[in-house]
Formats: C-alpha cells, sequence, structure tokens
C-alpha cells in the first residue's frame, strides 16, 4: 500500500460519510444517548471488535480495523482528557 492509500483509508476510518449525512455525527447523538460509563463501555467494545476481528474481516488489508481500533481508543483517551471522567492512571 502506497502513502496515498494510506491517507485515503485513514480519511475513511476516521471520518466516513455514512456516519455524517446530518448536521451531527453519529457517534455525538451515541454519545449523548448514554451514562459516561456506558459510552466508555461502547468505545472499549469497539475497541475490542475491531482489533479482534483485524486479520479476518480484512485479510488482505487488516491495518483498516486497527485503525478504526485507533479511532475508537483516540475517542475514549479524548474522553478522560476532557475530564468526563477522573483519570484513573
Amino acid at each position: 500500500m502506497n502513502y496515498d492509500e494510506y491517507k485515503e483509508m485513514l480519511a475513511e476510518v476516521s471520518t466516513p460519510t455514512h456516519y455524517n449525512t446530518n448536521t451531527t455525527e453519529t457517534i455525538d447523538v451515541i454519545k449523548s444517548s448514554l451514562t459516561e460509563d456506558e459510552f466508555h463501555g461502547y468505545l472499549k467494545g469497539n475497541i475490542f471488535k475491531y482489533v479482534s476481528r483485524h486479520k479476518h474481516k480484512h485479510p488482505l488489508n487488516p491495518q483498516k480495523d486497527l485503525l478504526k481500533a485507533r479511532w475508537y481508543l483516540t475517542k475514549l483517551v479524548e474522553c478522560y482528557r476532557e475530564g468526563d471522567k477522573d483519570d484513573e492512571g
């Protein structure tokens, strides 16, 4: 995979158009409908899902699901940085 293909894939993972058809991103709607703990669990579940299947769903391009896992991990870290919950370590 060349650098341009990697950048395109990263953009597809970070801001997929099918999740951004309204004025509010789907992740923000999900966050607003859950408690902090529930939202953190949702993020953790997606991290686990994408890491555990990265070799199976896209065997020729496993980094795609790893990038999705990283996106959810970054979102979880942002929650702690924004003060959703005290940093536990």
